[in-house]
């Protein structure tokens, strides 16, 4: 969309292709019918003038037909030209987002420029394949494994189970556990894998999440409370913080800076906390609340927005400043209930799935599915909620299969099935997570397991 935009700009004339012109772009969404009209018909020229300019004439005869060119178009390279200058400027969009996750070389190698298809062509994967992910690392709980989480950094995975505890688990730990390393630190026990566990819920824990810059794991619980755990001092198993509800919780994600948080519970209405005080607040709109329990929340990357899902059918994307609902997808999964939700790394689209064993892809400048990802449920409806998630580098999406427990997997662009994955569990999948920055995820299951999956590459970080 944005090529086409400088397209038009170009071909209108007295329009500079600068850095104004590309913020010029953002409002496209906005344009009135009769303004689009116009502007296909002048990119729909511009095509007719570079067929002409590069001799296949009767193809742009027939083009000009189809689309009534009146006056005849010119021979000209204009097409050509504008459109180099657009690829430029989606690379150079790339490296800045790049930038923006502070990674350094090899990470940036490591995840990929993530998933764009205002960009992107025919893009080759590098990453490996679900399918040939490893468990590496197996703990247990005395309950249902509900809830895990990785940190950010990618070095630290969380627990949480029907048994009211919770386990921070060292990634490195469990590789070198894996890997059977015979030193005498291993052998004295020193380098176990299960680095804390904490006891201060009293029922099921529900979600976990890192913070985003300090070492705190933030739990909700079926016992209406979130806590904040300092997992930093080795001697605290308690909170040092809590915030009450008067509702199960179900769902929270922290702001990207972590002074604040979202959060959904049984109730419909979506809370919006600041972390220091504990203020709590709500939309003073209350037409903008879902009409069920909210199943799924998630900031996005750059804190823009936030984005819900709710045992109603729907998906609502709202300001983050304002706290006020910007757009809703009504019956996003086919009135189906929708389980999950999460933004990619730019922001421009929302993955979702649902209890009709569907994945779609959202692109929020148009409001409409892109992808849908099929072929995952063999019954084609489930019983339990889980997630649909990207890996690392969002070349491939996942989701695990709740009656064989297996992990479907599809590339992301053209929505492709891969080799099935089996996860081992002899009960439901409940939360799946993946690292940020590297091939490995974390299944949890009711059969009281979590399960972690790696994949050696070629580069290590």
């Amino acid at each position: 969309m944005q090529i086409i935009i400088i397209i038009i700009l170009y071909f209108c004339g007295n329009t500079r292709l600068n850095s104004k012109t590309f913020k010029m772009m953002n409002g496209v969404n906005n344009a009135k019918p009769e303004t689009c009209i116009k502007n296909r018909k002048h990119l729909y020229r511009l095509i007719i003038s570079q067929l002409i300019y590069d001799g296949h004439s009767t193809i742009a005869a027939s083009l000009s037909a189809q689309v009534n060119a009146d006056p005849p178009c010119n021979s000209s390279d204009q097409l050509k030209k504008i459109v180099s200058l657009g690829l430029q400027h989606g690379t150079d969009r790339r490296s800045q987002s790049k930038r923006a996750l502070n990674l350094n070389p090899v990470q940036q190698m490591l995840i990929g420029p993530g998933i764009d298809l205002e960009f992107e062509n025919d893009v080759m994967c590098i990453a490996p394949e679900p399918s040939l992910y490893e468990t590496v690392y197996v703990t247990s709980h005395k309950g249902a494994c509900r809830a895990g989480a990785f940190s950010p950094d990618g070095q630290l995975v969380a627990t949480g189970s029907c048994d009211a505890s919770i386990k921070i688990l060292d990634v490195e730990r469990m590789l070198a556990k894996a890997h059977d390393f015979s030193s005498t630190e291993i052998q004295d026990g020193q380098v176990h894998p299960v680095i804390r566990t904490l006891y201060d819920h009293l029922e099921e824990v529900t979600c976990l999440e890192f913070h985003p810059k300090k070492p705190i794991l933030a739990s909700g619980s079926r016992d209406c409370h979130v806590k904040f755990f300092d997992y930093s001092k080795t001697s605290a198993k308690k909170a040092f913080k809590t915030i009450d509800d008067v509702e199960p919780i179900t769902c929270l994600s922290f702001h990207p800076v972590g002074d604040h948080m979202v959060m959904g519970t049984n109730s419909p209405v979506i809370r919006f906390y600041d972390i220091n005080t504990v203020q709590c607040y709500v939309s003073s709109i209350p037409g903008h609340q879902h009409t069920g329990p909210v199943t799924s929340i998630k900031f996005e990357p750059g804190a823009r927005y936030f984005v819900s899902s709710s045992r109603d059918g729907s998906i609502k994307l709202w300001d983050a400043v304002s706290n006020k609902c910007v757009n809703t997808f009504e019956k996003a999964h086919d009135g189906s209930q929708v389980c999950s939700v999460m933004f990619t790394r730019n922001g421009k689209y929302i993955l979702s799935s649902g209890k009709d064993s569907m994945v779609k892809l959202w692109e929020l400048s148009t409001s409409r599915c892109l992808i849908a990802y099929t072929g995952a449920g063999t019954t084609g409806k489930q019983q339990h909620c889980t997630q649909a998630l990207f890996n690392h580098s969002e070349e491939y999406v996942m989701f695990p299969d709740e009656v064989t427990t297996a992990l479907c997997a599809w590339n992301s662009r053209n929505a492709s099935r891969s080799t099935l994955l089996a996860l081992g569990h002899n009960g439901p999948i409940r939360s799946i997570v993946h690292s940020p920055n590297s091939a490995a995820f974390l299944t949890c299951s009711d059969d009281f397991r979590a399960r972690f999956w790696y994949k050696k590459q070629l580069v290590e970080t």
